[in-house]
């Protein structure tokens, strides 16, 4: 526990060494903010329009609430695993300059060495998300707060839960980079087309019937879930409260993919937990042997 804890220390300063690194990465979640807020709120109340009755002036309002739900949950998944791939530069840092190579032929454990790097980065990376969190926050009660002390405690879940998911996943695809360059463009590429594949970007409901089965296996699909039912559950509630059919309330909820069906059998929400969190474990274990290779072959 000492080396892991020496090294995650030793990590997240080199990390912050930067003092601008921690704004550079708040500027990812920051600007799509700003861009779903001023481009896609339109569209997605459009798509709540569509599937609804006439509504009143009261039920309106709440239907703009469901929107800033639906725009900051986008958000927070995306980032959640984007930012994971910015803050894990140094795992590909030190491979290029060589510090890995003399960190690995040392006595240090490859285990500890491995969660040295996966700590570091699930510590920056929600440092970082965490201010996301709040700025997003800040939005939803300026445009329409419907959120419960749950829904805010669970949406907090949600967030340190599909971090550790992205921060496995980005040191799994790190450990085979090994140059600034490459980590740069892997995360460019997560960045423009992850959002399209966990449902960010555009609700899986509306995608062709075969694209939705095969994106049902991806354990990312059901983090962005998780963070729709909790950021976006209180406004569904308050709809249901002032008359609205409960039947057009699940089919909203259907829409905007609170509910996840898997080969038509609806997933629910615990099980969306223990899929991201195997998800996790496996990918943790693959990292550190990747690692435990690496020493091997060094010696």
């Amino acid at each position: 526990m000492k080396e892991i804890s020496a090294l995650t220390r030793r990590n997240v300063k080199l990390f912050f060494k930067d003092k601008g690194t921690f704004f550079t990465s708040l500027i990812t979640p920051a600007i799509l903010l700003v861009l779903y807020a001023t481009f896609l709120s339109n569209v997605y109340k459009e798509s709540f329009m569509e599937n609804l009755p006439v509504v009143t002036e009261l039920q309106e309002k709440i239907i703009n609430g469901s929107v800033a739900g639906q725009l900051v949950s986008s958000i927070l998944a995306v980032s959640c695993v984007t930012v994971a791939f910015s803050a894990n530069l140094l795992m590909v840092q030190d491979k290029a300059n060589g510090t890995l190579h003399d960190l690995t032929i040392t006595p240090v454990k490859s285990s500890s060495l491995a969660l040295g790097y996966y700590f570091a980065t699930l510590i920056c990376t929600l440092l970082i998300c965490y201010v996301a969190m709040g700025i997003c926050l800040g939005y939803m009660a300026f445009i329409g707060w419907y959120m419960s002390v749950a829904d805010v405690l669970l949406l907090a879940l949600d967030v340190f839960i599909l971090t550790m998911f992205g921060t496995a996943l980005s040191s799994v695809i790190g450990y085979f980079l090994s140059s600034q360059g490459q980590i740069s463009a892997v995360t460019t590429i997560m960045s423009a087309g992850y959002g399209f594949i966990c449902g960010a970007y555009m609700p899986i409901s509306q995608f062709s019937e075969g694209l939705q089965k095969v994106i049902c296996f991806l354990p990312g699909t059901y983090g962005t879930s998780l963070m729709r039912n909790h950021a976006m559950g209180g406004a569904f509630r308050e709809l249901g409260n002032t008359g609205f059919p409960m039947d057009a309330v699940e089919s909203l909820r259907d829409v905007v993919d609170c509910n996840i069906y898997f080969f038509d059998t609806k997933v629910e929400q615990p099980t969306m937990y223990i899929i991201i969190g195997v998800t996790v474990g496996v990918l943790i274990l693959a990292y550190i042997a990747l690692h435990a290779f690496r020493k091997k072959r060094a010696k």
